[in-house]
């Protein structure tokens, strides 16, 4: 005997081929939610309502084993069984052998089908029973095409929510997809704000579509905070639009800087330039050197400049060590990417470096720590003025989850203090 598991959408037994429909008619053991079975209200078999899954799989093996020559189990599943569906727990209680999967369009399938939009890139996400964490990732990384499964708990206004407590520097079209495949079905384009006063169907996902870029809004220069820029003002790379060195992060790594007046000041790997930026609005009489060995980043540090109205900062598209023999002798140096060549990137600051310099690095590895490390302790054998010392940097941001909060990590960071007394 063989559990014939077949995807019904809201559309019902109309959404049924010929197929399909006689082996549902053909059944002896109907088991399906109250809502599946509702389709079938003059059906004669024998039903089973899916309460309890486990039980209802019991329910099922027991008439498996009568296996009688007229027997014909159907299990009714929403959608296609095995796209984060019954199919999935069914195929880790019986035999391959014994189930025969007949699938419906999928919802995520339908929703992309109305919104006119290819979704063979698309990253589905079910919060249906589950927490959010995946979701916040792929928001974090930028990805352009999401769908999310929601339950009762994490309902689009939930996930609206998030999206505003993530502080994202790309922007995402929220669209709900309601009944999808019913009569009463409504697909609709949202903004945020919308979202947090409307009452959807229970029945529902959404679908984010990251947007192509768009214009920043000008900044209003006046009211931005001396210290801490957030991190979505700053604009970022298209493909990777959370990598720049995080707000709190920056500004530890500003403080133990030590800044002054009348600096140079070298930025290595400076990335968007969010680091660079920061100096020189704190410190308009010095002059920073933002060093980026990519074109698209070199780019993004000269457009944030303009943006953020500061004059003292030197672009320079190059690779470290190389292009820093070219550059006036620094106060201060920050080191935030090193591509490799760290060891020859701190050789040639500390020849460089003036007298009484800081160095400082973020590490988000331990190799790229031990290298600096060593190379510190290395100098100090032949010239006790170098001295370092470590801070490890672990912060969360609170998110909202559902109606409660919880902290979200960010990743780890070893801020490094390198310093040569006079």
């Amino acid at each position: 005997m063989t559990i014939n598991v077949i995807g019904i959408g809201l559309d019902g037994i109309s959404g049924l081929n010929e197929l399909v429909r006689k082996i549902v008619e053909s059944s002896t053991l109907l088991v399906g939610s109250d809502r599946h079975l509702r389709y079938f209200p003059n059906h004669t078999a024998e039903t089973i309502v899916l309460g309890d899954v486990l039980e209802a799989i019991v329910e099922i093996r027991k008439h498996l084993h009568l296996d009688t020559s007229n027997s014909c189990i159907v299990v009714l599943a929403s959608g296609d069984p095995l796209f984060f569906g019954l199919g999935r727990l069914l195929v880790t209680h019986f035999p391959a052998e014994k189930l025969r999967f007949y699938p419906h369009l999928s919802s995520v399938q339908l929703a992309f089908s109305r919104i006119k939009i290819p979704w063979q890139d698309a990253k589905i996400i079910s919060v249906h029973g589950r927490s959010m964490d995946e979701l916040i990732q792929v928001l974090q990384q930028g990805v352009e095409k999401i769908a999310v499964l929601t339950d009762p708990t994490n309902t689009p206004k939930a996930i609206a929510n998030l999206l505003l407590a993530l502080n994202l520097p790309t922007k995402y079209q929220f669209w709900v997809c309601e009944n999808i495949g019913s009569e009463d079905e409504r697909v609709q384009k949202w903004s945020i704000d919308a979202v947090q006063q409307e009452i959807f169907a229970p029945l529902n996902l959404v679908v984010l579509l990251r947007q192509s870029k768009i214009p920043h809004q000008p900044l209003d220069l006046a009211n931005l905070p001396l210290l801490g820029i957030p991190d979505n003002y700053f604009l970022s790379y298209d493909d990777r639009p959370g990598l720049m060195t995080k707000r709190e992060v920056r500004v530890l790594i500003l403080a133990e800087l030590n800044l002054q007046p009348k600096q140079i000041i070298w930025d290595i790997g400076a990335g968007t330039g969010s680091v660079s930026v920061e100096i020189a609005r704190l410190c308009s009489n010095s002059i920073v050197y933002a060093i980026e060995k990519t074109a698209v980043g070199t780019s993004l540090i000269e457009e944030n400049c303009r943006r953020f109205q500061v004059k003292n900062v030197v672009s320079i598209h190059g690779n470290a060590p190389d292009i820093l023999h070219h550059l006036r002798p620094p106060h201060r140096i920050f080191i935030g990417g090193n591509s490799g060549k760290l060891r020859n990137i701190l050789g040639v600051c500390g020849i460089r470096m003036l007298p009484g310099g800081i160095i400082v690095l973020a590490f988000t590895t331990l190799e790229n720590l031990y290298t600096a490390v060593s190379w510190v302790e290395e100098r100090t054998r032949s010239d006790r003025s170098w001295s370092y010392r470590l801070l490890q940097v672990q912060l969360s941001r609170s998110i909202p989850v559902a109606n409660l909060t919880r902290f979200n990590p960010l990743n780890p960071v070893t801020i490094m203090i390198v310093s040569r007394k006079t």
